[in-house]
């Protein structure tokens, strides 16, 4: 049986490119960029890289990127966004929770929701952080965005997605959050680019800091940090608060 995320994800990578949240792709590699101290020899894989977005922009930059997905539509998509673009991006399609990489790159990357925290158990996100960290070599960086658990904590998820809801976006409706596993469990609404439209029932982990610094401590990650993630603006001065609906991870070996 297909998961949410599958289901979500299919036929739907034309659309997506359209969506509010895709749209920080500049300023969050800029970002990138610094964090690599401009390093043009660095290797980069982008675990959940969706339609390329990222991997296509670093790569115009003129950085090696492997760009992986599970969703076949978003991988077809990035490679035919590669081509017209005439970038040298290699696209595959993996899934996250069992990965080939060893010690092959210097920074990994995943960006809005790639890959971890949708799976369905925590022991699956676990792996792909680990799979993350096995794919680095011996000095380098994770970096990626995660759901804030504290946000939850202060805040109804519910009110957050209707009030920040924008005419062509996917809607989600029905959010419910459980106090004892951090997870949110919603209806979410989407139109693919066949125009189906679809109901589906999406379960997506919140994490607190506390546990991001457990887990990637016990993957050997000797600094951790952890700020605020602003759309296009990620900022090592962004301290993160309860306001801060998403987080961002920067854990170095």
């Amino acid at each position: 049986m297909k998961q949410w995320y599958e289901i979500l994800f299919e036929n739907y990578a034309r659309k997506y490119d359209k969506e509010n949240f895709t749209q920080g792709t500049q300023g969050e590699c800029d970002f990138i960029e610094k964090e690599l101290a401009f390093d043009k020899e660095a290797k980069i894989l982008d675990i959940g890289c969706g339609t390329g977005r990222h991997a296509l922009e670093l790569a115009r930059r003129g950085y090696d990127v492997i760009g992986i997905d599970l969703s076949e539509s978003f991988i077809a998509r990035a490679r035919e966004k590669a081509k017209m673009q005439k970038l040298n991006v290699e696209f595959q399609r993996y899934d996250a929770r069992n990965l080939p990489f060893y010690g092959a790159f210097d920074l990994v990357i995943m960006i809005c929701e790639g890959a971890f925290p949708l799976m369905e158990t925590d022991e699956m996100n676990f792996q792909i952080l680990h799979n993350a960290a096995n794919a680095l070599n011996n000095h380098g960086k994770l970096i990626f965005t995660t759901l804030n658990g504290l946000f939850p904590l202060y805040h109804s998820v519910k009110d957050f997605m209707a009030s920040n809801h924008e005419e062509g976006n996917v809607i989600r409706e029905n959010n419910s959050f459980d106090l004892m596993t951090f997870r949110d469990k919603s209806t979410t609404y989407v139109e693919d680019d066949n125009g189906n439209k679809k109901a589906i029932e999406c379960n997506e982990r919140y994490y607190v800091p506390s546990e991001i610094v457990w887990m990637l401590k016990s993957l050997h990650f000797k600094k951790i940090h952890i700020y605020g993630a602003k759309l296009g603006a990620f900022s090592r001065l962004d301290q993160l608060t309860s306001e801060d609906y998403e987080m961002l991870v920067i854990a170095e070996k």
